[in-house]
């Protein structure tokens, strides 16, 4: 592809590449490979950096990228989101398998509006309004690619984080309801693990594996922090997590059981408050 031509013509290696895009390795990779398509700014950062200077060249790849319908939905919202959440939805929309551990609160993914305003408002650091509700929007964004059949999904959820409600009720109901509707397309997976499964739901914090040919074969791994999200593209790294993740899917109820566990939680909640 002409992108990797242009980088090794200039001595650029892919590390050193994608730091001008602020971007991971993997995406070079996959830019390069041409798994996925580059955005107009990816290829005018890159050619620069390259020292590409004839019109002709740039103007012939950037247009490529302008019509390609991989152009980043998520850009018109880059001024609300931190560089590394934007690296994390670039890896989410370049995805065909995207795996996730959530052991404390329902994954953005799957989240219904209401559910997405009330976490992100009860966030410890102030989240002004406008930037709330872009958030909101983009959440929503992402959910797009796993409703329109374009990557399959797996989600394993700790069964805490559907029996004790960290919204309103209303709210939480309402997510438990999506939740089967989502798990019953042919794309999507979703499995509990149990209480019952005791240490091991500790076993590793929240995280997201992403795999970007027809084989699922983990390339990245995503986890949130304090301080924002980490990107993980070392072999081992990689391997601990697809092995991780191995063991919490053997532990966890079949997609069936788990959708039964849901809505038993569910009927239980409306017990509640009748």
């Amino acid at each position: 592809m002409a992108l990797r031509q242009y980088r090794q013509a200039a001595k650029f290696d892919q590390p050193q590449a994608a730091e001008v895009i602020a971007s991971s390795q993997a995406r070079i990779s996959r830019l390069e490979s041409g798994h996925v398509t580059a955005r107009v700014i990816e290829v005018r950062l890159l050619l620069e950096a390259y020292g590409v200077t004839d019109p002709e060249v740039r103007d012939k790849l950037e247009e490529l990228a302008k019509h390609s319908k991989n152009r980043g939905w998520w850009l018109e919202h880059a001024e609300h989101l931190r560089p590394d959440y934007v690296d994390h939805i670039a890896l989410e929309d370049d995805a065909t398998h995207i795996r996730e551990w959530q052991p404390i609160m329902v994954p953005g993914l799957l989240q219904t509006p209401a559910y997405a305003e009330a976490v992100i408002a009860a966030s410890p650091h102030y989240i002004e309004p406008e930037r709330a509700t872009q958030l909101v929007k983009v959440r929503m964004g992402r959910q797009a690619k796993i409703e329109e059949g374009e990557a399959s999904y797996t989600a394993i959820l700790w069964e805490a984080v559907l029996a004790q409600p960290l919204v309103s009720v209303e709210i939480h109901r309402e997510q438990l309801s999506a939740i089967l509707e989502v798990g019953k397309r042919k794309n999507v997976t979703v499995q509990v693990l149990p209480i019952s499964a005791g240490v091991l739901a500790g076993y590793s914090c929240a995280f997201s594996s992403f795999s970007f040919d027809e084989e699922p074969t983990v390339e990245a791994v995503a986890m949130d922090n304090l301080r924002g999200t980490s990107v993980l593209e070392g072999a081992e790294d990689l391997a601990a997590y697809a092995s991780a993740f191995d063991l919490l899917r053997s532990s966890a109820l079949t997609p069936d059981a788990s959708a039964k566990l849901i809505r038993g939680i569910l009927r239980s909640l409306k017990e509640d408050t009748s």
